[in-house]
């Protein structure tokens, strides 16, 4: 089963890291979710091209609950209103993506979010 979860980690530390949050914190909610999608693609087998798409998910609403908005949209003005990337589809897979929902655009796979914004 690791052989299944550690790349759903991987993608979603990848973006951690990418946007400045791969601190302990962040790492530790990663484990969590990382460890309870472990009894979830178990218990449903067919559904393992979802875990990396749904550990992301995890990870965002644990951190919005924990106070901080994960991964912040970097398409969108800086002089709009800041808001969240979501992951596509809803349910995570398969092939997630991270879309701007204000403009219904594409930002980046799973995985392959850029770092900070361009001066």
């Amino acid at each position: 089963m690791d052989d299944l979860l550690l790349p759903a980690r991987a993608l979603v530390l990848a973006d951690l890291e990418a946007r400045g949050l791969a601190h302990v914190v962040a790492v530790s909610v990663l484990e969590e979710a990382v460890s309870s999608r472990r009894w979830w693609a178990e218990q449903w087998a067919e559904g393992v091209a979802y875990v990396p798409g749904l550990v992301a998910q995890d990870v965002q609403d644990a951190l919005l609950d924990a106070g901080t908005r994960w991964p912040e949209c970097r398409l969108c003005p800086e002089d709009e209103p800041v808001h969240v990337l979501r992951v596509s589809p809803e349910l995570g897979g398969p092939e997630p993506v991270w879309v701007c929902e204000e403009r219904g655009e594409v930002v980046a796979p799973l995985g392959s979010l850029s770092g900070p914004r361009a001066l």
